[in-house]
């Protein structure tokens, strides 16, 4: 009984497929593509090993006929090689397919599990969050809602806690800068301008060349100086200086006309009372030709070129007014040599400034004669005589009673504060500086919080001392501003007052 070999090589084939399947889906996919990658080579090794065989038969059987026996047999053997090649590529698809469904099936079936997994775990973590949600809750005393809401203003309020410190820190820097650069330039200016700093109030000295002159003034058992007197309300000292004549009145007006007449007498000769007449008549009659001469020699002083006459003449009224002691021709004239060294300072135009801050006060000669302020009537008196609009500006706003509109006003707010600030420019009566230095200080006691207030400086800054339980660091810059404007509103005064806020907190303890 023959054994059927090529049978059993493919049942052994086909089993051993089956084998390398079972294993291949047992171990995964990346096993059963190795399988399939070896059984490719087979397949072509095989392929390669049959096209070998057949070209030898061919040879051979092109080589002689007598081997065709031989040559049939190697063909056959070939045919059944590739028969069993294709048989094993087939089984081997058959084995792929096989091991891709079962990994199909395990991939289902993991996924499956993972997703069950995850749908536990997301079941346990909210069931878990709920439950701590709910023990916060319960220990707080709050809802989710209301904590939030706690949470979101607590959050908010240091939001603006820290914008608002912030602020002031840039607040503080940009003060101190400016406040740095303000003093040098202001120093600049001030040093510049080389100015008297006081001036007699009531007194005119007339040089006389000797005795014998003095007693020609008086006359005759007196009757030169009490004609004088009489005629020019002036007040006349002959023995109060040697080689000099003291003439006193309060009225500067009164005072320059009887110098000008008694100049005019000294330089004549004669002096009797008919000639005392005319000399004051020549006097009056020349108060205008003085007032534009000084209103000349101001403008040149200052700097200022191309002055209508009439704002010429106005000027040159100024030099018999006094504000507080202080010349205001001679103010004007400070003013405008301290702007003209600010804008230059700043970079604004110099010569626009010189001209407004000789003209800011022009408007007091004419106060008397046209209602309203000082500034809006010289405001409206430069306008009509052709001045530029900013210096009109520059002359209504320099008290804020209009905006101010260029750098140019700003600067000569500037310098008629520091000319009228400075040390010996006003004086004031010992009883009303001290009265006014109480109500200063109680004013400022007034406010809500203050402990202490001091009057600093002549008057020109005040520190103000609070209590720390009543006011904190964060309304310091508010009670300075409350306290500048109730200044402002229930005082006058010369200048700028500057107000310190101080809040200091103090701890001490004794050991031992």
């Amino acid at each position: 009984m023959s054994v059927d070999w090529s049978g059993v090589a493919t049942v052994v084939g086909l089993l051993g497929a089956c084998l390398v399947a079972l294993i291949l889906v047992l171990i995964a996919r990346r096993e059963a593509s190795a399988q399939r990658e070896q059984a490719a080579k087979d397949v072509a090794e095989i392929k390669g090993a049959a096209r070998e065989l057949l070209a030898s038969a061919e040879r051979r059987e092109q080589r002689a006929r007598e081997r065709d026996e031989a040559a049939a047999a190697a063909h056959s053997q070939a045919q059944a090689a590739e028969e069993r090649a294709r048989e094993h590529e087939r089984s081997a698809q058959t084995a792929e397919r096989a091991a891709e469904r079962a990994l199909a099936a395990a991939e289902r079936d993991s996924a499956a599990q993972v997703e069950r997994a995850a749908q536990q775990a997301r079941t346990t973590l909210d069931a878990a969050h709920a439950q701590a949600r709910a023990e916060l809750e319960s220990a707080t005393g709050l809802t989710a809602d209301e904590a939030r809401a706690a949470l979101t203003r607590r959050i908010t309020e240091q939001a603006q806690n820290e914008a608002s410190s912030y602020v002031r820190r840039a607040e503080a820097q940009a003060r101190r800068t400016a406040e740095a650069r303000a003093r040098r330039i202001v120093a600049t200016a001030v040093h510049r301008t080389a100015v008297a700093t006081s001036a007699q109030a009531g007194l005119t000295v007339v040089p006389v060349p000797s005795d014998e002159m003095k007693g020609r003034i008086i006359g005759k058992e007196g009757r030169n100086i009490r004609s004088f007197e009489a005629l020019t309300g002036v007040n006349v000292l002959v023995d109060e200086q040697p080689d000099a004549v003291v003439l006193s009145c309060f009225d500067a007006e009164r005072r320059e006309v009887a110098q000008v007449t008694l100049e005019a007498l000294v330089a004549d000769g004669r002096i009797q009372p008919q000639r005392i007449e005319e000399a004051y008549a020549e006097a009056l009659a020349g108060a205008d030709d003085r007032a534009v001469a000084a209103g000349h020699v101001a403008a040149e002083r200052a700097g200022v070129e191309g002055l209508h006459p009439v704002l010429v003449r106005t000027l040159g009224r100024l030099r018999l007014r006094t504000s507080y002691g202080q010349n205001v021709l001679e103010h004007l004239v400070e003013s405008a040599l301290l702007a003209g060294s600010v804008a230059a300072e700043l970079g604004a135009d110099e010569q626009l400034a010189r001209r407004a801050a000789l003209l800011h006060d022009v408007g007091k000669a004419l106060t008397n004669e046209i209602p309203g302020s000082h500034a809006a009537v010289g405001a409206e008196l430069a306008r009509r005589h052709g001045e530029d609009d900013v210096v009109v500006n520059a002359i209504a706003a320099h008290h804020d009673e209009v905006p101010l509109e260029t750098v140019e006003a700003v600067v000569v707010q500037i310098a008629d504060a520091i000319s009228a600030s400075r040390p010996g420019a006003r004086r004031q009566e010992l009883d009303q500086y001290l009265e006014r230095m109480d109500r200063l200080e109680s004013l400022v006691a007034k406010h809500r919080g203050v402990r202490r207030a001091l009057a600093m400086a002549a008057g020109r800054e005040v520190r103000v001392v609070v209590e720390p339980s009543e006011v904190d660091d964060g309304s310091l810059p508010d009670l300075a501003r409350a306290i500048a404007r109730h200044i402002e509103a229930d005082l006058t005064y010369p200048g700028e007052i500057t107000v310190t806020v101080v809040r200091e907190i103090r701890a001490s303890a004794t050991a031992g």
